[in-house]
């Protein structure tokens, strides 16, 4: 162990927000490396995700309600988000006592940057996938990596670890899905950086171009996708890289046109490494385009460092993909299909109801929106995407943006965007309707469904949305 990490942990650390999908896999590494842990969840005070919190009891994880009261030394290190007010119990009680407090992102560039070999991934979309492929292909290959994902990462699922987000390896390689939103990018030093795309999210595009090039540029090697367009015109600007593509010609690593073979629940191809001229045999046990070019983000991320790619080819074979990414929940008796997806910015909801449009038969598409500062951001770009992307037969249901409390402004909601949704569609796209209870949406997508429709229930920051899908696939019988 260095010592890096040996003085992180020697001491307590308590987690504002434990249960969240970016501190889980941290709080879980630290105990996991031998550090003492506790944390509190507002979600779990509100009776949400109590088997996550009954889990995170069994592993011996000390959880408090959030008011403060876990908060009991000046050794203790908090862990809360910038955006955490300075009004909740815990902060303000650090702040009493002295506490050091690092935000997630300071936390996980500090493991990341002690490891031997670090491995970032970061881009607007498909992060989480990249990820989860590139530490299966690490740990197929025998490499023991350790793997920090914002999402479950179904092939180290087990009845003991039914939230694998992060796992523990004893190999030099450390893997992380590494977050822009809030600018702390800037922190990693990786030896590979791998960019998957860059598209309005949190932050505008202009201020994305500089966090990316400089991500980009800060690496050992940099693994770009060049079928981005935003990414293409930063590659120009670095030295080292290692370029993937599923159409741009010129890349490192492609696919040979004409041999994509798609179907509902998977995909194949031949991918092409230009630099010997070889084409390998691609197989993906998940759907969707978009998925080619996360399996050629991990394939290219894998050999810069120093997989062979004929490796990481078989590797994906067996990857079993990640929670709530096109997640088919089950397909009623009357043949309605459910699909539990993390679609939540204007990219990704594009990427799934394409893949689901690939394909004949109605598409009913449930979103709730991860926030209200968000839909501000992007409601406009997500509304073009909805109406664009379906047809008329089809129907958008949106109901209020999730809300866990705070001071966030709540004047602009859904509705607007359901207002876009149907000036962009007029007569050749989807009709969408506004529904403020999630509950009620439920029961509107259960009424409308017809035999063969795929319904698919798109959101994210939220646990209960996969129980919200499961609900609705009960309703259909």
């Amino acid at each position: 162990m260095s010592a890096a990490i040996e003085d992180l942990t020697s001491r307590p650390w308590f987690f504002c927000g434990i249960g969240g999908s970016g501190m889980l896999p941290l709080a879980t590494i630290l105990k996991g490396l031998g550090a003492q842990v506790g944390g509190s969840d507002r979600s779990f005070d509100q009776g949400r995700s109590p088997e996550k919190a009954a889990w995170l009891s069994k592993l011996g994880f000390e959880l408090h309600p959030q008011d403060g009261s876990g908060v009991v030394s000046p050794q203790q290190v908090l862990v809360a988000s910038a955006a955490i007010e300075d009004s909740v119990p815990e902060v303000a009680r650090a702040r009493e006592l002295g506490c050091d407090r690092m935000s997630r992102a300071q936390l996980l560039a500090a493991l990341f940057n002690a490891a031997g070999q670090g491995i970032a991934i970061g881009g607007t979309s498909g992060k989480s996938t990249v990820t989860a492929m590139l530490g299966w292909i690490l740990y197929e290959t025998g490499r023991d990596p350790t793997i920090v994902n914002g999402a479950v990462m179904k092939n180290f699922t087990a009845p003991e670890l039914p939230f694998a987000s992060a796992r523990i390896g004893s190999g030099s390689s450390f893997v992380a899905e590494v977050d822009e939103s809030d600018g702390s990018i800037a922190l990693y030093r990786p030896d590979v950086a791998v960019l998957t795309n860059v598209s309005l999210d949190h932050k505008s595009i202009e201020e994305l171009r500089v966090l990316f090039g400089n991500f980009a540029r800060a690496a050992g090697v940099a693994v770009l996708n060049l079928d981005d367009e935003e990414v293409r015109a930063l590659s120009e600007r670095v030295e080292n890289a290692c370029t993937f593509a599923v159409d741009y010609p010129e890349a490192t690593l492609g696919i040979e046109p004409g041999t994509i073979v798609e179907g509902p629940t998977e995909i194949g191809a031949l991918l092409v490494d230009r630099r010997e001229d070889v084409a390998h045999a691609l197989q993906l046990n998940m759907p969707g385009r978009h998925n080619l070019a996360n399996a050629l983000a991990a394939v290219a991320g894998a050999s810069a460092a120093g997989v062979p790619v004929h490796d990481s080819v078989i590797a994906l074979r067996s990857f079993g993909g990640i929670a709530r990414r096109f997640d088919i929940v089950g397909t009623s008796a009357s043949g309605v299909t459910v699909i539990d997806d993390f679609g939540h910015n204007p990219e990704k909801c594009r990427a799934t109801l394409q893949t689901l449009k690939r394909h004949p038969r109605r598409v009913i598409a449930f979103f709730q929106p991860h926030g209200y500062g968000p839909l501000r951001q992007m409601g406009h770009e997500l509304a073009r995407t909805f109406a664009r992307e379906l047809g008329p037969d089809d129907v958008v249901i949106l109901c209020d943006p999730v809300y866990f409390g705070g001071t966030v402004d709540r004047s602009e909601g859904s509705e607007r965007i359901v207002r876009l949704v149907n000036d962009f569609a007029r007569a050749d796209g989807p009709r969408a309707e506004y529904v403020p209870e999630r509950a009620d949406c439920g029961r509107r997508m259960v009424e409308l469904a017809r035999p063969g429709d795929r319904l698919v229930v798109m959101g994210a920051r939220d646990d209960t949305l996969t129980t919200f899908a499961k609900d609705v696939l009960a309703q259909l019988g």
